[in-house]
């Protein structure tokens, strides 16, 4: 395992990667900074133009990671400085991180932000290094049933777990299933054509990047043209000292081990996220310190460990992505979709067949964690002033950037008026509740679902008991269902915990008017 991962650092130390993991981890850490832009969006509009540089499928995946975890160091500067999250893993920052900054401690915030954030990043690395080839060599054994049952799981378990009602997920997740049954069907004889309408630009089907740039980027801007409190100007907290004193990284050392471990594993599991990573490791951190802490009063032990859980649970995230071709994310989903463009099928099977990429990625993770705290210490009062771009004059060059991106793939017109078309769709979900993830999971996984169904009932002349008839298979149905429990398990305890606090707020009232 270390010559292997020597081997990787082989890789991502040539110039050409090394300069790949700098520029993705300056641009995740800005767009990270920057609310309604995102990784995701990021990722899609430049993957047309990694396209055109015809960069290595190695290449283009240690980029996107460099993009990936440089946006949650970036996340938690505008959460600190404007107590404005730039996704929802990041909002748990805001409970202390912008407090601390309202009573004269932005620098050390956002040096606890830092410092967590490459601890947590840099250990779930080892983790990463450790367990993926265990889960490799399980997966192994995998056939087009377990396969089938897999993605049924991940399926359920990001719909599931998606902010809001669970039946708006489900339609969302089906509207996905749905768009990616259009065009030809590759496993019927003489290769039928299926939802077209008779459009022949529709019979290679429809092309994820658009689907992806219009939901997300364009409807990102029609999310803006309709809210006229988007060019309200920001102002930003003043920084002081930007380092930490020794007492500070020892109150909160064991923290950000706790959530490291925390993050990984959750990042590991298909559909939880860095959400639930970022919630889970803050309620633990307040828990631990009881009543010694001042959690929501601004405590830099609130700020480590959330950040510490997100950053590890994005480094996890690419166990199921390389390791079993299972994206346990909406960004991870994305990559899934380039790797698969660019010729690439992530599975079991990528430590053995292709090791420069899996141990190449790795390595660059180390690499672009030491790039991440060298630039976010020494120029994080640089990158505070670009939050004070208004959204105005950065929202025209995303419409830009998409059309380009858009245009160049297949040099289509059609392709634009789809964009169009997708980026209405994704503003009217957006207003109405609707989220995105389960939409762009479904688009996916789609097509490896119905292969992988279709072969399991080949294969087994049509017995539906190949679904349900073996050990590997009976596991994943139990967490499948799992899964769907799990979200009214949680919301049940989070309403006796907001009972039982309101109950015991009314007594002190009580005691206190007496």
């Amino acid at each position: 395992m270390f010559d292997l991962l020597l081997q990787g650092f082989s890789v991502a130390l040539t110039g050409t990667n090394l300069m790949l993991v700098v520029i993705g981890c300056f641009l995740g850490t800005v767009i990270g900074m920057l609310p309604g832009i995102g990784p995701i969006n990021a990722i899609a509009i430049l993957f047309p133009i990694v396209l055109q540089f015809e960069l290595p499928a190695s290449s283009a995946l240690i980029f996107f990671a460099g993009i990936f975890y440089g946006s949650q160091y970036g996340n938690s500067i505008s959460s600190i400085l404007l107590n404005v999250p730039g996704t929802s893993s990041s909002a748990v920052t805001c409970i202390d991180g912008n407090p601390l900054a309202k009573q004269g401690k932005a620098g050390p915030a956002l040096a606890m932000s830092a410092v967590a954030s490459f601890s947590g990043g840099t250990l779930s690395i080892f983790l990463l290094v450790i367990f993926a080839p265990y889960l490799s060599k399980l997966a192994i054994d995998f056939g087009p049933s377990e396969y089938f049952v897999l993605m049924v799981c991940a399926f359920t378990a990001l719909t599931s777990f998606s902010q809001g009602s669970i039946l708006k997920a489900m339609f969302s997740a089906l509207l996905g299933l749905a768009i990616a049954t259009v065009g030809i069907d590759e496993l019927s004889f003489g290769g039928m054509r299926r939802f077209t309408f008779g459009i022949g630009e529709l019979a290679d089907g429809i092309d994820f990047i658009v689907v992806v740039i219009g939901v997300f980027a364009v409807g990102e801007l029609f999310l803006f043209l309709s809210e006229s409190a988007s060019n309200a100007k920001q102002t930003i907290v003043p920084l002081n000292r930007v380092f930490l004193t020794l007492k500070e990284i020892k109150d909160a050392i064991a923290g950000i081990l706790r959530s490291c471990v925390t993050g990984f594993v959750v990042g590991v599991l298909p559909g939880a996220g860095a959400t639930i990573a970022s919630f889970l490791a803050y309620n633990t951190e307040k828990k631990m310190a009881g009543s010694e802490g001042k959690f929501g009063k601004g405590d830099l032990r609130g700020v480590a460990a959330p950040e510490s859980a997100n950053n590890s649970s994005a480094v996890g995230s690419f166990i199921p992505l390389m390791v079993l071709g299972v994206p346990g994310s909406e960004t991870t989903a994305v990559m899934l979709a380039a790797l698969i463009t660019l010729g690439v099928t992530p599975g079991p099977t990528m430590l053995t067949d292709q090791p420069d990429m899996f141990w190449g990625v790795a390595a660059s993770m180390f690499v672009g964690n030491l790039v991440l705290i060298f630039l976010n210490l020494p120029l994080v009062r640089l990158l505070a002033k670009i939050l004070l771009v208004p959204r105005w004059i950065l929202m025209p060059l995303v419409a830009v950037l998409s059309i380009v991106g858009v245009y160049v793939i297949n040099g289509s017109e059609f392709d634009l008026v789809l964009m169009l078309i997708f980026g209405v769709v994704g503003f009217i979900m957006r207003k109405t509740g609707f989220p995105l993830a389960p939409l762009i999971l479904g688009l996916v996984l789609g097509n490896l679902i119905e292969v992988n169904f279709r072969r399991a009932l080949t294969y087994s002349y049509g017995d539906y008991s190949t679904f349900y008839s073996s050990p590997i298979t009976i596991g994943l149905w139990i967490i499948t269902f799992a899964s769907i429990i799990a979200p009214y398990i949680i919301s049940y305890i989070k309403k006796r915990m907001r009972e039982k606090s309101e109950n015991s707020g009314t007594q002190v009232t009580k005691t206190e008017g007496i």
